[in-house]
């Protein structure tokens, strides 16, 4: 007959062998996404799997998952993505953007230049305290965005020393620098302005993002300044001195541009950034996005952005297929970005960061920026997100 010692002993033992037999008394898996059609363009994915999760990581995709779970999510007829990156936001802006942002299955997100020198250090505090991977661009004026007035027309704005110095000490969030170029933002300084912001950038070899639109000088002027890594965000924009000659042809130099580096994203936004026309054009003629951004803000749900799967859903109009679509807002956006590296993907092994997605059937109606409506048929809307693993509620 065992003492108390012993029993006790024995227990402890037992306990710890049970502990190591998947399914004794814990769940193999902290969470399964069962059903749904995973598209992971990363992997070259897109097939109906089972998505297991533990300990924060992607641990299992496999096409029918019999095991234990903590929380199972119903997937079935739902698209299962990466979690969704936006590279063009104003999200760091206030403490109420991010939990928005992730709301719609964006589980990383990059302040595009908000904040500059005089006051990055506030939309670096939201960045840090987000619950997902928050990233910003230092404005190359010291003010950050300016509205209506534009921030760049005293090119004396554009400090470099301050700028670096605004870099230096948020280095653990600052991955590039914005310079905004259209005529209404800075005029004749716009080529003056890209230099001083790749002055900024060059110490920390960061990239730098441009704000294209209605620019006083030409687009091919602009893109001669940009090197490998650097992004040209609202690409479509019409009027004078885009992408566009003034018989619809694209620019030699864009395409030049591409073969060398230079990204090319989308940016929603919602004033001179898009028309239907110019993209139809430009895509005619073999100009797709690299990535999808939104140039998101807190009042985005009421404008013709609403969120990035509804951006997204333009393109689907075009004939853009899925899987290149949701490329653009997962690993394509991953890899503009050295934060991003191990996002993007549900790769086992994986942060699990999944975006899920509800493709719907019928008539919706689309917005550019200039009051222009194109009827699209089918529209991606959020259905769910997970976060480092652990499911976020949806309000």
């Amino acid at each position: 007959m065992m003492n108390r010692r012993q029993f006790v002993r024995a227990g402890a033992a037992g306990a710890a062998l049970l502990a190591r037999i998947p399914g004794a008394y814990a769940a193999t898996y902290d969470l399964l996404i069962k059903g749904g059609r995973v598209i992971d363009p990363s992997a070259g994915l897109d097939a109906v799997r089972d998505v297991a999760i533990a300990q924060g990581r992607i641990v299992a995709i496999e096409a029918n998952i019999a095991a234990d779970a903590s929380e199972t999510i119903d997937a079935r007829g739902k698209i299962v993505a990466p979690g969704l990156i936006d590279i063009h936001t104003h999200a760091g802006k206030s403490k109420e953007g991010p939990p928005m942002c992730l709301q719609d299955g964006v589980t990383g997100w990059v302040d595009a230049g908000s904040g500059g020198a005089d006051n990055i250090d506030q939309v670096a505090a939201v960045a840090r305290g987000a619950p997902q991977l928050g990233r910003l661009l230092v404005n190359i004026a010291r003010t950050g965005v300016v509205t209506p007035a534009g921030e760049l027309h005293d090119i004396n704005s554009a400090n470099v020393a301050l700028a670096q110095g605004a870099i230096a000490r948020n280095r653990d969030v600052v991955v590039g620098v914005k310079a905004r170029l259209s005529n209404n933002v800075a005029g004749s300084n716009d080529l003056e302005a890209l230099r001083r912001a790749q002055e900024a950038a060059a110490p920390f070899n960061l990239p730098v993002m441009i704000h294209v639109g209605q620019n006083y000088s030409p687009l091919r002027a602009i893109l001669a300044l940009l090197k490998r890594g650097d992004i040209v965000t609202h690409m479509y924009a019409p009027g004078m001195n885009g992408i566009l000659d003034d018989n619809g042809v694209l620019l030699p130099e864009v395409m030049a541009a591409r073969r060398r580096g230079v990204l090319f994203d989308f940016g929603n936004g919602v004033a001179d950034h898009f028309s239907w026309d110019s993209v139809e054009k430009a895509t005619r003629q073999g100009l797709w996005p690299d990535t999808f951004s939104t140039d998101w803000n807190t009042a985005s749900k009421s404008s013709g952005v609403v969120d990035l799967p509804n951006v997204m859903s333009k393109f689907i109009m075009f004939g853009m297929p899925l899987s290149q679509i949701i490329a653009c807002a997962t690993v394509n956006a991953a890899r503009v970005f050295p934060s991003f590296d191990d996002r993007g993907t549900l790769n086992v092994g994986a942060p699990a960061d999944v975006a899920i997605m509800e493709l719907r059937e019928g008539t919706f109606e689309f917005l550019d920026n200039y009051k222009g409506v194109r009827s699209g048929h089918q529209r991606l809307f959020p259905a769910g997100t997970v976060l480092a693993g652990k499911n976020v509620t949806h309000a």
